[in-house]
């Protein structure tokens, strides 16, 4: 059975990719990632893992965050509920890292916000493209975050929040062996 989020996300790869009017080469050139795979994505066969999604994500110069929302977002449009609420369908999990992410806000909503669930000792890296026109907050809510700014390392704590500037490369990691839970607050600071 294909998993309808799959789908939506190749969908919407897809879409941005011919909004820019590039062929599949030009989309694999400007993310580091294969042909065959951005296709395999377009057409719901294989989940991109959230370090895919980070260099396609880059490759646009949106956020991933961006990119997932959108593609939940869609599930949303024009199926009888209300304003307002998002689908509880709205999750994500990385194949690779086992990473989970679930869109709190809805698509219509100024701010752009995520629960995620990193599991022990994952690992997840994003180009600085990921992190264009973006203004971003992270929160751990609980476990430990270590997390990756460019060259700097920042261990945080439940309760501790971090303030992204410029775009630079970033990891979240675990490093621990227990699940960290944390949140990403995320609003455009300029139109791509």
């Amino acid at each position: 059975m294909v998993d309808p989020l799959v789908s939506r996300i190749g969908a919407r790869v897809r879409a941005e990719r011919e909004r820019r009017r590039w062929t599949l080469a030009q989309l694999a050139d400007a993310s580091g990632v294969s042909r065959a795979m951005v296709h395999r994505i377009e057409r719901g066969e294989s989940s991109p893992t959230a370090v895919v999604l980070g260099k396609l994500s880059g490759a646009f110069r949106i956020s991933v965050s961006s990119l997932l929302a959108m593609a939940e977002g869609a599930m949303d449009d024009g199926d009888g509920k209300e304003a307002g609420i998002v689908d509880a369908a709205a999750e994500w999990r990385d194949p690779a890292t086992g990473y989970h992410r679930r869109q709190i806000s809805g698509p219509r909503f100024p701010a752009e916000i995520a629960e995620i669930r990193l599991p022990a000792g994952a690992h997840v890296p994003y180009p600085a493209a990921a992190f264009a026109f973006v203004q971003q907050i992270v929160w751990v809510l609980d476990g430990r975050l270590t997390f990756h700014d460019g060259d700097e390392t920042h261990e945080l704590a439940a309760g501790d929040t971090i303030e992204l500037g410029a775009p630079a490369p970033r990891a979240f990691a675990n490093n621990t062996e227990q699940e960290c839970r944390y949140a990403v607050i995320l609003v455009r600071s300029e139109a791509p």
